[in-house]
């Protein structure tokens, strides 16, 4: 490996870890019960420069969005938005699983207006990105009903969490089974049903 390659990934992870730092804190300031999230208000509580957390996180809705990829960093690798259908069902484990090792956070995530402004941060993503591998799986039903499908679907793949752990004290891998089966029930009956509506 040559010297420029190596300063070249020297430069790289420095830049990876300065902007996990700057959302590792700005999910901190969050916990704190913090909803005046700014840079400056990060600078301080960093260290960082100011024009280095614009550099990373150009306006204060990129901020917030970047706190909320570093929680799925920090579930682990298998948290993402979906790229396929498959990925519905495919990440349920790694997901569930994965919201449980960092289940504070998680919560706070799932339960606070904090948590609530990180994912929204985030949310023209997470429907384009939900639309896009539901989109086959929808097609036939008529236009009014594709929406309300598809959200029920991007629902049953992160959202149940919190209410399954909390109310009926399941694990990670059980919510992960169980909406595994609800959605490839629902995924079947959008296969079968044609263009009937949902309310048929």
């Amino acid at each position: 490996m040559d010297e420029d390659t190596t300063a070249s990934g020297t430069r790289e992870r420095k830049k990876d870890e300065t902007r996990a730092r700057i959302a590792d804190d700005v999910i901190a300031l969050m916990a704190e019960g913090r909803l005046d999230i700014s840079h400056d208000l990060v600078a301080e509580r960093t260290g960082i420069a100011r024009r280095t957390i614009y550099r990373y996180f150009p306006d204060r809705q990129e901020l917030l969005g970047g706190a909320s990829t570093r929680v799925r960093e920090l579930a682990g690798p298998g948290v993402r938005f979906p790229e396929s259908e498959a990925d519905l069902t495919g990440t349920l484990l790694d997901t569930y699983t994965g919201f449980d090792r960092i289940a504070p956070i998680t919560t706070l995530m799932r339960s606070t207006p904090q948590g609530r402004a990180m994912r929204m941060a985030q949310n023209d993503m997470r429907v384009e990105r939900y639309t896009a591998v539901t989109a086959d799986a929808v097609k036939d039903l008529p236009q009014e009903d594709r929406k309300l499908a598809t959200a029920l679907l991007q629902m049953l793949h992160t959202t149940p969490w919190l209410e399954m752990r909390d109310h009926w004290g399941l694990t990670g891998e059980e919510i992960a089974r169980a909406t595994g089966w609800a959605i490839r029930t629902l995924l079947a009956d959008l296969r079968s049903r044609g263009d009937r509506p949902l309310s048929d």
